[in-house]
């Protein structure tokens, strides 16, 4: 099957059961979005699907045919960091990491859609993603500074 991910089409072969995570961290090596729990509660997988935030142990691949799929790599490298990412270590919101991912593609739609978002609109777009590390104060705040 073919998958656009971050604006290049790629092909994979996938079976049936297989999920987009899966697709996008073993056959990609796209390791960005984490595997935590595989049942779409803690959003360390999300990724934009059609522009729209998705947990992507909840999506199988086959389903994501066509789509176009953005991963938290598609949204700044570790040379050029995007702003929300860059964000995110000055106000020292990134901790050990694992949520952040997902917390980075989730706070680049919410920039996208509502580009000077209130707290009660950061906390709302976060309202999917677990941080196990943090307070959540220093990240929204960081998101707010972007």
């Amino acid at each position: 099957m073919k998958l656009n991910i971050n604006g290049h089409e790629t092909v994979v072969e996938v079976r049936g059961d297989e999920n987009l995570l899966w697709v996008l961290r073993e056959e990609l090596h796209l390791k960005g979005a984490k595997d935590a729990c595989l049942q779409g509660e803690c959003g360390s997988c999300t990724v934009l699907m059609d522009g729209e935030p998705v947990c992507s142990c909840l999506v199988l691949a086959a389903d994501a045919e066509g789509a176009e799929i953005v991963t938290v790599e598609g949204i700044g490298t570790p040379d050029e960091p995007h702003p929300i990412q860059q964000s995110l270590v000055d106000h020292g919101a990134a901790q050990c990491g694992f949520c952040t991912p997902g917390i980075v593609v989730s706070a680049y739609h919410l920039l996208e859609t509502h580009p000077s978002p209130s707290e009660a609109d950061v906390r709302e777009a976060l309202a999917g993603n677990i941080c196990r590390c943090t307070g959540y104060g220093a990240i929204i705040r960081a998101i707010g500074d972007v």
